[in-house]
């Protein structure tokens, strides 16, 4: 089939759908150099892949026939990653075939596998589903698969990330020999050409993956925040760009609940997608984003492949992509079908090497920005509220007896004062962002340097401000561990911390001079810290200087032997944990007295040591 007539069913079901041109890769299928041969096609997520199998899958299923034959064994399978995607392709293809008569069922796991059966012997010419279901179908005898003319793999690449390869083996392996093997995918990694090279024959390659193009319609944007402002990050994102839906994408299960938690104690509309729910619960929490019930929802990767939502205008990648790949699925939920969109980095001040690695992987370029003030939220909602369509709605004879009644009791101050609070209670509040941070990431040399595998004194006098732990060696302290407690409280990079000094009481270390006010803010507002920081001697930023060495301690290397006290054997001891203090020994990771070891000997045995 080179083209479409105007007459031709799947023509007509275009032209009802409203589709003037078809996108670049629903081109490229139907292309003279495709006909009857299997497709290795790479394409972006969102540019049209559904539609575009569904018409090359014509040509091989309904042929110059102006209808389908009447529904028996299937003709074509399609195989999808998740539920939700196989659900969403069976309703396009519905749409796509209902003029040439097709029969499309969906075979999912999370449904009653016995009723799927049931529909499956009343006849079908495509089946949709899952790699699971579809495997158990086959092996049970309740999908024929005897008349199958074609094969779909739809996001094969994700299908492999997400354990399938054996499932989908084992399905192809089933199926006739002599049929048309359909590969879409957004990437096209080694796996996936491995699996073309054995189940596809003189396959013809499509590639619209490359380059720009898969992300002309989404805007990129980075924000870099401190761990521990990311909610309040999420939140003020959300109020900003105010989309009419949202989704925000976290690692795991227990991140989506809590986030979908935070927020909606905040008063947003939100349902949340993972794993753990059931298929009811998934249909559920979709139907209300369709419905405009709720407006944002919070998911893992997993649960929200495929996933297409109208009108979802923002992505925020509340936690990193493992890989480019996942950022790009992510990102492709918004920007479909000619749409703007708009997909949101969250990065923590120490991730923001690897999330210009993941920008540089994906082909993408962001614009880094500050997180949305509660400042800037205000302004916007005043500006919105200026312009709210309400104003511009004809007022019946009910409304304008209203407003006389108002007027006649009420000054006009007073009723705009009344609207202003009306239509803030019914908006989440925007979150005082403590932590701003610099729109881009920090330049190359900022803070201290490492010098020679170590973390090495400041350049000169001034550029540093001395800070104290209340952690020293007694309490088995470790700059493995310090440092990232240090960063954590005080919303810094590591790349901000200079030299750090562990003594038995105590941990001293410098913080660059120009984070230093931000530092100090941040470490006094932390609620419940694990450990005590404080200025040494009350330094205050402006106050450079080196810490002033320690009256009765001195770090163990420069303690002449003569000082050292008892255990303490050489610069090279390696012994843990505290030194004695009076007659009492003392455990080394806290001040309970020691019992002391006894020794047990087994007969035929060396030693044993017990508490």
């Amino acid at each position: 089939m080179e083209h479409l007539t105007p007459d031709h069913p799947l023509a007509r079901a275009l032209a009802d759908r409203g589709y003037t041109d078809l996108t670049a890769v629903q081109s490229a299928v139907l292309a003279p150099e495709t006909v009857g041969r299997d497709l290795l096609v790479s394409a972006q997520t969102g540019s049209g892949k559904t539609v575009a199998y569904g018409l090359a899958l014509a040509d091989t299923i309904l042929g110059d026939a102006p209808r389908l034959p009447p529904a028996a064994a299937p003709l074509a399978l399609v195989v999808a990653p998740t539920r939700e995607l196989a659900l969403q392709v069976r309703t396009e293809l519905e749409w796509l075939y209902q003029a040439a008569g097709g029969r499309v069922v969906a075979c999912v796991g999370g449904m009653d596998p016995r009723a799927e059966r049931r529909t499956l012997a009343q006849g079908t010419h495509i089946v949709v589903g899952t790699p699971g279901r579809l495997r158990d179908h086959l092996e049970r005898g309740g999908l024929d698969a005897s008349a199958l003319r074609a094969v779909v793999l739809d996001e094969a690449d994700e299908m492999l990330d997400m354990g399938f390869r054996e499932d989908l083996e084992a399905i192809l392996d089933e199926v006739p020999t002599e049929r048309r093997t359909l590969l879409f995918s957004a990437t096209l990694p080694r796996e996936i050409t491995d699996m073309a090279k054995r189940y596809q024959r003189d396959a013809w390659r499509i590639s619209l993956a490359a380059g720009a193009q898969g992300h002309a319609d989404i805007e990129h944007k980075a924000i870099r925040v401190a761990p521990t402002e990311i909610e309040h990050a999420v939140v003020n994102t959300l109020r900003y760009f105010d989309a009419p839906t949202a989704m925000v994408f976290c690692g795991t299960r227990e991140a989506v609940r809590h986030l979908q938690s935070g927020l909606l104690e905040r008063g947003f509309g939100v349902v949340a997608l993972s794993g753990e729910l059931s298929q009811n619960e998934r249909n559920k929490a979709l139907q209300e984003l369709r419905d405009g019930r709720a407006r944002v929802c919070v998911a893992t990767d997993v649960a929200a492949r495929g996933i297409d939502l109208p009108n979802l205008d923002l992505v925020i990648h509340a936690e990193l992509p493992r890989t480019a790949e996942t950022m790009q699925h992510r990102s492709g939920r918004t920007g479909r079908a000619g749409r703007k969109g708009v997909s949101v980095l969250m990065v923590p001040l120490s991730r923001w090497r690897r999330a210009q690695q993941l920008l540089h992987n994906a082909g993408v370029q962001a614009e880094w920005i500050s997180a949305p003030s509660a400042d800037d939220i205000r302004t916007l909602d005043q500006q919105r509220l200026l312009t709210h369509p309400m104003f511009n709605e004809v007022s019946g004879d009910d409304d304008a007896a209203m407003a006389k009644t108002l007027l006649e009791g009420r000054s006009a101050h007073d009723v705009a004062l009344a609207l202003v609070r009306l239509y803030r209670s019914r908006l989440p509040a925007p979150e005082e962002i403590f932590t701003q941070v610099a729109d881009a990431p920090p330049a190359q040399g900022g803070g201290f340097e490492k010098r020679r595998g170590r973390r090495d004194e400041p350049e000169g006098e001034g550029n540093s401000v001395w800070f104290r732990l209340n952690i020293g060696r007694q309490k088995n302290a470790d700059p493995r561990w310090i440092l990232p407690l240090i960063c954590r409280q005080g919303h810094v990079s590591k790349q901000d911390i200079g030299a750090i000094r562990i003594f038995d009481r105590d941990t001293r270390f410098e913080v660059s001079a120009n984070v230093a006010e931000r530092f100090l803010a941040a470490i006094r507002s932390v609620k419940n810290p694990e450990g005590r920081i404080e200025p040494v001697e009350g330094v205050e930023p402006g106050e450079f200087r080196k810490p002033p060495a320690p009256r009765t301690e001195r770090p163990r290397a420069e303690r002449p032997h003569a000082e050292r006290p008892q255990g303490d054997r050489s610069q090279g001891d390696r012994s843990q944990g505290p030194r004695p203090q009076g007659d009492k020994p003392f455990h080394k990771g806290g001040d309970k007295p020691f019992k002391g070891k006894s020794f047990k000997i087994k007969p035929g045995k060396k030693p044993q040591i017990q508490d």
